[in-house]
């Protein structure tokens, strides 16, 4: 596989390195935990079997001409019309070579995904979050708790499916002098939006017409 550092100069913006035959090279360095590899506007994408995920992010980060050792991010996906809705995106970096990866496996939100806190530590904090924000459960993570919402949250915000006024509010009660839970209650129903310009011309009435037509 050959590595081609970015011509400098050229660009205003952050190029990594082109590389000849990295598809051929992870093809060969997976084996069959290699479901697809695609390449596109110069970032490369893998989508492995969802149990061989350790084994397949060892390999890359222990492969000499790769040496994907640093973890920039772990996040996910919700795809609700497919029978594996949630895509968990691993993004891989290797500061020697000046390469970065995209890693992705699927589960239905039932199967876990296999934790990669065995090969970076900081994974911990990313699948946190994405048990918080998908509910994506990861096998093998110590610290399997919420992050990034309230305590006794209910629900997981980023899921396609997750209410946009979500399911309870909290306001500062007097009563009781402090933070308080209630079920959500709207002020007003939604609003039904026409996107007609007063200015310009209306099919209805607005309050107040009546009086410059002299009724």
């Amino acid at each position: 596989m050959g590595i081609v550092a970015p011509e400098l100069g050229r660009h205003s913006w952050p190029v990594m390195a082109s590389h000849d035959g990295l598809a051929a090279r992870l093809g060969a360095l997976l084996g069959p935990a290699l479901v697809a590899c695609e390449t596109h506007v110069g970032e490369t994408t893998v989508v492995v079997q969802r149990d061989a995920l350790v084994d397949a992010v060892k390999a890359l980060r222990d492969a000499p001409d790769l040496k994907l050792n640093q973890l920039i991010d772990i996040c996910a996906a919700d795809y609700p019309d497919r029978a594996e809705r949630f895509e968990v995106v691993v993004h891989l970096l290797s500061m020697a070579h000046n390469l970065r990866l995209r890693v992705k496996c699927s589960t239905d939100g039932t199967a876990p995904v296999p934790s990669l806190t065995g090969l970076y530590p900081n994974a911990g904090w990313y699948e946190r979050e994405t048990w918080d924000c998908y509910g994506v459960m990861f096998a093998g993570n110590p610290d399997m708790r919420r992050i990034l919402t309230d305590y006794g949250f209910e629900g997981h915000p980023f899921r396609k499916d997750f209410p946009l006024t979500g399911h309870v509010e909290l306001r500062w009660s007097e009563e009781h002098k402090r933070v308080v839970y209630e079920p959500v209650r709207l002020a007003q129903d939604f609003r039904s939006f026409d996107f007609l310009s007063p200015w310009e011309g209306t099919d209805y009435v607005l309050p107040g017409d009546e009086k410059a037509s002299g009724k």
